[in-house]
């Protein structure tokens, strides 16, 4: 399915397949693309495996390259740039599992294409529960 960040989503595993312990995916994000900066209740675990990541947790902010794990613990804000030429693919894994995450982004990629933006990104994280948008993404500072 298609993801806010120029790509495509592939769930790996969900919540119900892992009995509530991980929702895991594989995306990919175009070049210069990432998410709003946000805020969510589940640890979560980036794994790049091609590209070039721009990652900010907190105020702090980390450049990460291909087999760099990021940890981003539970509640803390963050959010993350693709600053590469290419396209970037990582995995990503929330523990628990994150029924709403998983619904945010099923919902996101039902949408047509003129609708998506950050507009419809922050509406759904909002219905969804799946977490809290404050603050833009990377690109737009």
């Amino acid at each position: 399915m298609q993801n806010p960040v120029g790509g495509v989503l592939t769930f790996m595993l969900t919540g119900d397949e892992s009995a509530g312990v991980v929702t895991a995916v594989e995306t990919i994000a175009a070049p210069g693309e990432g998410p709003p900066l946000h805020v969510h209740a589940e640890d979560e675990l980036i794994y790049l495996v091609d590209g070039k990541l721009r990652v900010r947790l907190g105020d702090d902010e980390h450049e990460a390259q291909p087999g760099a794990l990021v940890f981003i613990p539970r509640d803390v804000r963050h959010t993350w740039q693709n600053v590469g030429d290419t396209e970037a693919r990582f995995v990503v894994t929330l523990m628990p599992a994150a029924p709403a995450f998983e619904r945010f982004f099923v919902r996101f990629g039902g949408l047509p294409p003129e609708e998506r933006g950050l507009q419809a990104f922050a509406r759904l994280a909002q219905e969804t529960s799946a977490f809290e948008v404050v603050g833009p993404p990377l690109s737009a500072e």
